[in-house]
């Protein structure tokens, strides 16, 4: 059975590509200690976000695919506090803080939507 939905063309997929590159981009930053913990907890959690969407493209059915973005919800708030701590304890400026909580917010409301949407069809 071919898959429904092309996970390239969602946003929300694509959106969550752009909050791992970000994630990379500012783990970067950290301190080299967090090399094997808060750096890299972060960082898989942000690239559960597209895969979990991805591999959910492929499931037969709608209720199959909404288990895949209830995961990838999950890591996307996973990440916003991995992001709270790693502002509270200095490891990221209020600016990028800011700009990253406004982005994955977003991302969370649109996969809520997009689950709605699927529950509803």
């Amino acid at each position: 059975m071919a898959a429904r939905h092309n996970f390239r063309k969602l946003s929300i997929w694509k959106d969550s590509i752009e909050i791992v590159k970000d994630t990379y981009t500012t783990t970067e930053t950290f301190p080299k200690s967090e090399l094997y913990s808060l750096s890299s907890q972060i960082q898989r959690s942000a690239v559960s976000i597209p895969s979990n969407i991805a591999e959910g493209t492929s499931k037969g059915t709608d209720k199959h695919f909404l288990q895949y973005l209830e995961s990838a919800l999950g890591s996307a708030f996973e990440w916003e506090t991995q992001l709270i701590i790693s502002f509270e304890i200095g490891y990221i400026s209020e600016e990028t803080f800011q700009h990253l909580e406004r982005k994955i917010q977003i991302l969370q409301g649109m996969i809520t939507r997009f689950m709605e949407s699927l529950k509803t069809s």
